[in-house]
C-alpha cells in the first residue's frame, strides 16, 4: 500500500513539472513574438551623441554651478554656527 502511494506521488510530481516546463516555455515563445512585434512597429527613438548633449548642457550647468555653490558655501556656515 505505502508503495502504491510513493508511485502515485512520483506521477503527480512528474506531471506537475511537465506542466510548468511547457507553460514556461510556451510563456518565452509569446514574449519573444510580443518582443518582436513591439520592435517592428514601435522601434526605440535614436538619442543624440553624448559629447552633442554635453556641448549643449554645459553652459546651462556652468549658470547653476555658482548657484550650487553659494547653496553649499550658505549649508556649512549654517552648519557650523549651530555647533
Amino acid at each position: 500500500m505505502g508503495a502504491n502511494l510513493v508511485i502515485e506521488g512520483l506521477k503527480f510530481m512528474v506531471l506537475g513539472m511537465t506542466t510548468v516546463f511547457l507553460f514556461l516555455m510556451l510563456m518565452i515563445f509569446v514574449l519573444n513574438i510580443i518582443s518582436k512585434i513591439v520592435k517592428k512597429y514601435f522601434p526605440p527613438k535614436k538619442l543624440a551623441p553624448i559629447r552633442a548633449r554635453k556641448q549643449n548642457n554645459s553652459a546651462t550647468l556652468q549658470k547653476d554651478d555658482g548657484a550650487i555653490i553659494a547653496a553649499i558655501t550658505a549649508s556649512i556656515q549654517e552648519f557650523k554656527q549651530q555647533k
